[in-house]
């Protein structure tokens, strides 16, 4: 399975001209991907409030380009509510359902209310978790979910007030670094490219790999605008098995505990 990041230069100002944006940097994988293989866009990078118009844009790309699609977000109107929200659509363009923002951040808190779905998907018997930017901070979040993930997903517009986007970047590293090596999953996050634009965001894509035996391997920035990672399962499950050998992985108990 493959696993697609992208960090594309998008627009607060134009942001009409986003979905093309996306389009034209990802037409080149077209035919190279498979069904089960998985893009993941940047929160927040459909400008469209309704939830037809932005179906139509994730459907497009995942029937073009033959694979899943875990479409960012988009602010969606319902009947005046505004809801930060997003879907994942598979090769055939089939929905496989919807996922939203929990925690809105800072001014976005003003305009949209909390969402209410948590994202929880199975591609290729993986199951994945999507969690929208902030979300990725609030470990409580991760204990909503049914089963323990196999990858997780960040689609991101990381909105930082420091000059550079430094500080931004070495957060978002140590805390992907910590939650794949926590709980035993790959990490992938896509976020928009650092501009000079305001909100800027910081440009913190990339991918986190428990199964690393090199400390530069558990974390590897997209330093692109598309860059497609190879997901090893294998490798994933070996090291899955050794820290439970250990007693040094939490695994979720599959039943209730009995009552003293």
């Amino acid at each position: 399975m493959k696993l697609v990041l992208v960090e594309p230069a998008l627009s607060v100002a134009n942001a009409g001209e986003n979905v093309a944006t996306i389009s034209r940097l990802l037409a080149p994988l077209s035919g190279t991907l498979g069904a089960d293989d998985i893009v993941l866009l940047p929160e927040h990078y459909a400008a469209t409030p309704l939830r037809a118009e932005y179906d139509a844009a994730v459907t497009a790309l995942a029937t073009k380009l033959g694979c899943h699609v875990v479409g960012g977000s988009h602010h969606e109107d319902r009947e005046g509510t505004l809801v930060n929200t997003g879907a994942i659509v598979d090769s055939k363009g089939t929905l496989l359902g919807r996922y939203e923002k929990l925690r809105p951040y800072a001014a976005e808190r003003s305009r949209v209310r909390e969402g209410r779905g948590l994202g929880e998907f199975i591609v290729g018997g993986r199951r994945l978790l999507v969690l929208v930017c902030a979300d990725f901070w609030f470990s409580d979040v991760f204990y909503r979910a049914a089963a323990l993930p196999d990858l997780i997903l960040v689609p991101a517009f990381s909105v930082s007030r420091k000059p550079t986007p430094d500080y931004s970047r070495t957060l978002w590293r140590h805390l992907a670094v910590a939650r794949a090596y926590e709980f035993g999953a790959y990490v992938g996050i896509s976020d928009w490219m650092h501009t000079s634009e305001w909100p800027t965001a910081s440009g913190v894509s990339g991918f986190g790999d428990p199964t690393s035996v090199d400390p530069g391997g558990l974390f590897t920035p997209t330093a692109a605008e598309v860059r497609v990672y190879e997901l090893d399962w294998a490798a994933l499950d070996a090291f899955r098995a050794d820290r439970m050998s250990r007693g040094f992985f939490w695994k979720p108990p599959t039943e209730a505990p009995e009552a003293p």
